[in-house]
């Protein structure tokens, strides 16, 4: 019996009230959400019938919430848990996403009736914090593998110093040891149920994901685990039951730990698109200050309506796009439009929702949208539908897992009707199951993933996602952000004309200014103590007393300001820096202007080369939010292609996409505004000086903030994948021979067991290889080699995945 909506066993059966049948209730729900015939309906359509409904909630007032969700097998699991969390007091809206197994939530916090994430869970599912223990209040993967290898220690040493002198004509070490008497059977015993704890402890992910796997109809490679390990330990304890000796336990407790191993570390990484965009989410402000007839009185941030008054004091996050209408100061946009100086803001400018007051104080009459929002939901929207590829093993697995099953059971019938006995025909079709267990197949990848992970941190990149190795071989287009990439995004005085003794009585006043170029000023000139008084914040300056004279500094509208005079020369200074991308700050002294200082980002060192090493092979874009000037000095460098400039936060993804269109993408960038198009580009490098979902969003992260290290990197993957595809090579070719040679019955499963382990060894030794330090320039030549090789093609690592 099948299920009428997603064709999976139903069993038990969950009926409809018209007696339709479906494997579950979450496909039952879904499918009483279809106005059609379940039957003739996708998943995807399912889903999208449940969110047609969900885009009708009124969301005003609304907060939004980011949660990791324990249990989602398929797309129907999306759509199940989007239309239970439509049922729930309090929720407006729900989005889950499989890819990210996560969940967004958008809820009214006065209609909440207890937790969240206990009214979402059930039925398989576990909605948690993304802080929680994936497993909290079960015995965690780690554990298990922890006790199982502890366990299969015991069954490994028993080996060892007993039972392998013996197979192998040795004799056994233990003198008055026979492992056909009591002691050996009490031995054997003991080996069976040390095996049986460590394998089912340690394998209980594995023969899930088979059970999974059957219900799903895709053999995977935890299935052809699965069956090795349990046949090999089922043919062991017959064996014990007939008086025999001959066991294969060690067989079934290497297979599984080793692989559990692996989806252990695949399960991690998985992890990381949830806790990313939550830890964005936590960044908003839970309470505003709103200004009403009756004075400033706090209220929740999801209840402020558009029009409202919210008073903004320096260091204050501003909640939601919005105007000025009161008051002035400087805010910091850096964190969402990638602009390195921050903007004057007074009574009639827009302001950015998202962006930081980080000098005055501001009342600004808000909208209904965030740009802020805008970002998170961007960012969630490229890592919901972005599943990543597939394991290649998993691929293959859903023709190699039958096919293997098939030659066993067919070496198991040709063994008998040759007039072989039920134990020789057994241990056949057992030796093919067991020297075609893919030990080295699961080890190939991981491996050289490993060896490459370790390769690219010495070269001053930590590697987040082992996708990394299978796209950074083909990366056509490198795209750098500007600010905080290829600049430093701090501000420094880079010229001074004029009086240069004019500075440091500036830099007494601006000491009590919280600007950044405040702060530049004051980095390039020493404070005298001096007396200072009657200190005035502007919106484009600070004026005041220093050691009874009259100072103001600023920009040069704000100098030049109640008949203070600005020298031509000065001025055309000024005019000048302003052209050149720089903030000018003109310093005046008892009515006249002395001074002119120049404040800019600070280029990266190092930036010119690595965009030259990477022009030998790539494409290089620039994307900046800046304007002008600080843009236009990238078009001038040979090595940069294009320069897009002014691009807004949400605006990045759309120019990566559209860079897709044209070949293999990789985005480099430090800041949250750069988070979507890290997490849309093929492969996200992120500055480890970055924002925290910055670098969550990206596969890779240069800690040393050496902008140089993405050459590096691009080459250490190229190899990595070589490394990769010759351990592939080798497990397939051991199994086109090995098998082979055991369904023929050349190999015993003691020998098979010896050519799986050889097999693995020689994988473990190719991965061990150095992949050597090559430069940029090596990095290029192999990239032209490997596609003159045919490289191009895909290779899925063993993770698989991208957050």
């Amino acid at each position: 019996m099948e299920c009428a909506l997603c064709g999976l066993p139903a069993d038990p059966p969950v009926t409809a009230d018209d007696g339709t049948v479906y494997c579950c209730r979450g496909c039952r729900e879904v499918a009483a959400a279809l106005p059609d015939d379940a039957a003739d309906v996708d998943p995807a359509d399912a889903r999208a019938a449940v969110r047609d409904d969900a885009a009708d909630a009124d969301l005003e007032g609304c907060e939004t919430a980011y949660f990791a969700v324990d249990g989602m097998h398929c797309a129907t699991c999306e759509a199940f848990l989007e239309s239970r969390a439509a049922d729930v007091p309090g929720v407006r809206a729900a989005d889950a996403s499989y890819a990210g197994d996560a969940v967004r939530v958008a809820y009214d916090p006065g209609g909440l009736d207890g937790s969240l994430t206990e009214a979402l869970s059930g039925y398989g599912y576990r909605v948690r914090e993304r802080d929680a223990d994936p497993e909290e209040g079960t015995l965690t993967t780690g554990a298990r593998l922890l006790l199982g290898g502890v366990f299969g220690m015991m069954v490994m040493t028993w080996y060892v110093v007993f039972l392998y002198p013996v197979y192998l004509g040795w004799g056994a070490l233990v003198p008055f040891f026979d492992v056909g008497g009591t002691a050996g059977r009490y031995l054997l015993w003991n080996v069976a149920v040390l095996a049986g704890v460590a394998t089912m402890l340690a394998g209980y992910p594995v023969f899930r994901g088979a059970y999974v796997s059957l219900r799903a109809r895709r053999p995977n490679m935890d299935l052809l685990v699965s069956l090795a390990a349990l046949v090999a330990y089922g043919y062991s304890v017959l064996v014990l039951l007939r008086g025999g000796h001959e066991v294969y336990f060690d067989v079934a407790v290497v297979v599984v730990l080793a692989v559990t191993l692996g989806e252990h570390w695949e399960t991690r990484v998985k992890s990381r698109a949830a806790s990313g965009l939550a830890a964005l989410a936590d960044d908003r402000p839970e309470n505003v200050r709103v200004r009403t007839d009756d004075g400033v009185t706090e209220r929740p941030i999801g209840a402020l309506e558009s029009g409202d008054d919210v008073v903004v004091a320096a260091g204050d996050r501003i909640p939601r796009d919005g105007t000025v209408v009161d008051g002035d100061g400087a805010a910091d946009e850096s964190l969402l439009t990638g602009e390195s100086a921050p903007r004057d803001v007074g009574v009639g400018d827009d302001v950015v929702g998202g962006s930081v007051l980080a000098a005055g104080g501001v009342t600004v009459r808000v909208d209904a949208e965030s740009t802020f929002d805008r970002v998170v939901d961007a960012l969630w929207d490229v890592q919901s539908t972005h599943g990543g590829a597939q394991r290649l093993a998993d691929r293959l697995a859903a023709a190699f897992v039958p096919l293997v099953f098939g030659v066993a059971v067919l070496a198991f019938a040709v063994s008998l009707v040759r007039g072989a006995p039920l134990d020789a025909a057994m241990l056949t079709a057992l030796s093919v199951l067991v020297v075609s267990c893919p030990c080295a197949l699961g080890l190939a990848t991981p491996l050289a993933v490993s060896a490459g992970v370790r390769a690219a941190l010495d070269r001053g990149t930590v590697v987040t996602d082992a996708g990394v190795f299978e796209r950074a071989a083909d990366v056509d287009v490198v795209a750098f952000d500007k600010t905080g990439t290829l600049t430093t995004g701090d501000m420094r005085v880079t010229d001074v004309a004029g009086d240069p003794d004019a500075l440091s009585l500036a830099a007494a006043l601006e000491a009590y200014a919280d600007h950044p170029v405040a702060r530049a000023v004051c980095a390039h000139a020493d404070a005298p103590d001096a007396d200072v008084r009657g200190v005035e914040r502007h919106a484009r300056g600070v004026s005041g007393t220093v050691d009874g004279r009259r100072v103001r500094v600023g920009r040069p509208d704000f100098v030049a300001g109640d008949d203070w005079l600005l020298p031509d020369e000065l001025d055309r200074r000024a005019r000048a820096g302003d052209d050149d991308g720089l903030v000018p700050v003109v310093v005046g002294v008892d009515g006249a202007a002395r001074a002119v200082a120049l404040a800019g980002d600070d280029p990266r060192e190092g930036w010119r080369e690595a965009i030259e090493a990477l022009a030998v092979d790539h494409r290089v874009v620039v994307l900046t939010g800046d304007e002008g000037a600080s843009a236009e000095r990238y078009r001038d460098v040979d090595a940069v292609d294009a320069v897009h400039a002014g691009v807004p936060p949400e605006g990045k993804s759309a120019v990566i996409d559209r860079l897709r269109s044209e070949g293999t993408v990789a985005m480099v960038g430090d800041g949250t505004n750069d988070a979507p198009a890290l997490a849309a580009a093929d492969l996200g490098i992120a500055m480890g000086s970055g924002t925290a979902l910055a670098t969550d969003a990206a596969d890779a992260v240069v800690t040393g903030d050496d902008v140089r290290a993405v050459p590096a990197v691009l080459g250490v993957a190229r190899r990595t994948r070589r490394r990769v595809r010759e351990n592939l090579a080798w497990a397939f070719c051991y199994n086109a021979v090995a098998v082979p040679l055991a369904f023929a019955g050349v190999l015993n499963p003691l020998l098979a067991a010896g050519a799986m382990a050889a097999s693995s060894l020689l994988v473990v030794a190719n991965s061990a290889r150095s992949l050597g330090t090559p430069d940029a320039g090596e990095s290029a030549a192999d990239a032209r080699d490997d596609r003159e090789r045919g490289d191009a093609a895909e290779f899925v690592p063993a993770d698989g995945t991208r957050a």
